[in-house]
């Protein structure tokens, strides 16, 4: 299995998810189409599915233009998110394969959107696997509560994507490692050794591949952030889960 990351936009990323030994690939949110299809050609690729996170203009857009331009490919979406241009609903648990050795399962990971999905991806044995997370989990950060609760985002973040294999690589839908890390000192001001030497050693640009080195899902059971946070709102009558 092989990934390639594919900067669209002002700071979104979509994706190939490539099987080597067929060289089928699926993308993920190809909202500028054109690029998923140069960077297929590129590497020689049949292009077979689209694996859409939510229904956003900024992930699914893409959609109905890359049908047209691949005729037979198919399109998954969560079957509570209108994604346009979907051909194929899935729903929490669904599995979907890929060429010789891959195989796809949705999650749905509410909160962004009420049916957004992830994608946990396997391929041969020995390899990492990989989730795509969309919108739910960023490097160092999670998405904004369009459509759900801040219980949604707990359960997503820290029971769902939480309870992955821990090898697992995480690849998410923007890149907004620079602004989480900021809001991270605000919750930790004295952690300037490890959340400050992450910001500094951040590219503010779209050229860093993403990676969950920094990911909230590392420290989703880490006692003293949780103290920090109830410390500092004491008596406001809620605690921050997100930016």
């Amino acid at each position: 299995m092989k990934i390639l990351h594919v900067p669209c936009l002002e700071d979104n990323y979509s994706y190939l998810i490539i099987d080597e030994s067929t060289k089928e690939a699926a993308v993920v949110d190809p909202v500028e189409p054109e690029k998923l299809i140069n960077a297929a050609n590129e590497h020689g690729l049949n292009l077979k599915l689209v694996l859409t996170t939510h229904h956003h203009w900024d992930h699914a857009g893409g959609n109905e233009k890359i049908k047209e331009m691949v005729p037979g490919i198919k399109v998954y979406g969560g079957s509570l998110d209108n994604v346009k241009g979907c051909t194929n609903k899935v729903e929490n648990g669904d599995k979907v394969s890929l060429g010789a050795d891959i195989t796809i399962l949705a999650l749905h990971t509410p909160c962004h959107t009420k049916g957004h999905i992830s994608y946990y991806v396997t391929g041969k044995e020995g390899e990492d696997p990989a989730v795509f997370t969309g919108d739910t989990l960023f490097i160092a950060g999670c998405g904004k509560f369009f459509e759900g609760t801040a219980e949604q985002m707990y359960q997503s973040l820290c029971v769902t994507l939480g309870s992955l294999p821990k090898p697992a690589q995480v690849y998410c839908g923007h890149e907004y490692t620079v602004k989480n890390l900021q809001f991270a000192l605000t919750v930790e001001p004295d952690n300037v050794k490890g959340t400050g030497e992450a910001i500094m050693g951040s590219e503010t640009t779209q050229s860093r591949a993403p990676h969950h080195s920094f990911n909230y899902r590392r420290r989703n059971g880490d006692e003293s952030i949780h103290a920090r946070r109830a410390s500092r709102c004491s008596g406001q009558g809620w605690l921050p889960l997100s930016r």
